[in-house]
């Protein structure tokens, strides 16, 4: 079961926090545009990641695993940090990917970039105050983006990775949060209809507890393939944070997988509310 509602917040998520996400989504952009899955441009941007949470103190590993494509076999690159408070507890993951879609120009300042800043930002706020209860690891995707279309062999690889490497290691994975496009300007955070019932209450109950409104949260009807999906796959509970509306008019998505994700589209204040909302979820469950 999770905590009550009535605990105090243990994780805050500040302005200053919010503008950290922001730098370095914008650094990720600038250096590290394209970094498609199994490129060179991929491994530094994984590299970048582990650089810049090590120089914020933030300790991080990396773990570089091959994986079959439908191009041949591809070398990729995932990242974790953990705050483990007590060994017989389970475990919440949080995890972004930070790879652009193959083949495109697609900068992926939202889509990658800006939940990646948001968990280094989240990453260097837990580790400047600890967890009194709970663990919690954050995770780096490498290769969220298919080729061609998601199949056993085409996207996924590094959530796939992430969920079998922890099942084969008997962690007892309590909560599965995936963050997605969250920067936006015009944030609209929604739950898609593949998440765990339990966790999308907690998102809403988590809103309301952050002051960002009854309204923050939107359900959606239709399922969304992210990397929440390999975890779900495995039993555990398993929710998809995203905003799916992403263009130049409301209900459109015409910006996601093109030139048009730079960084001018995402902002500090989206990063701050969904930062916020984030925390509170972590309050909740851990």
């Amino acid at each position: 079961m999770f905590a009550s509602l009535l605990l105090a917040a243990s994780i805050e998520f500040s302005v200053a926090d919010a503008s950290f996400a922001y730098e370095c989504a914008s650094n990720l952009v600038e250096k590290c545009t394209p970094r498609d899955a199994g490129t060179a441009k991929g491994r530094a941007a994984a590299k970048w990641i582990f650089d810049t949470c090590s120089d914020n103190g933030v300790e991080v590993r990396k773990d570089v695993f091959t994986a079959s494509t439908p191009r041949g076999r591809r070398t990729f690159t995932n990242l974790y940090c953990e705050f483990e408070v007590d060994p017989k507890a389970g475990w919440v993951v949080v995890m972004s990917h930070f790879d652009t879609k193959p083949g495109t120009s697609c900068p992926g300042a939202n889509d990658g970039a800006s939940t990646t800043g948001l968990l280094i930002a989240l990453a260097k706020a837990v580790s400047a105050r600890r967890l009194p209860n709970g663990n919690l690891m954050l995770i780096w995707t490498d290769g969220e983006e298919c080729f061609y279309g998601y199949s056993e062999n085409d996207g996924f690889w590094g959530s796939k990775h992430a969920a079998e490497k922890l099942a084969r290691a008997g962690r007892d994975v309590r909560a599965a949060i995936c963050i997605d496009m969250l920067g936006d300007r015009n944030l609209k955070v929604s739950v898609p209809a593949n998440s765990d019932a339990g966790l999308a209450q907690v998102a809403s109950d988590a809103a309301r507890l952050a002051g960002l409104g009854d309204g923050f949260i939107t359900r959606m009807r239709e399922d969304v393939k992210d990397d929440h999906v390999p975890f779900a796959a495995r039993g555990w509970r398993a929710i998809d944070l995203i905003d799916f509306e992403y263009g130049s008019v409301p209900g459109r998505n015409n910006w996601w997988h093109t030139s048009a994700d730079t960084i001018d589209k995402i902002s500090i204040k989206s990063l701050y509310d969904s930062g916020r909302l984030l925390a509170e979820m972590l309050n909740i469950i851990l």
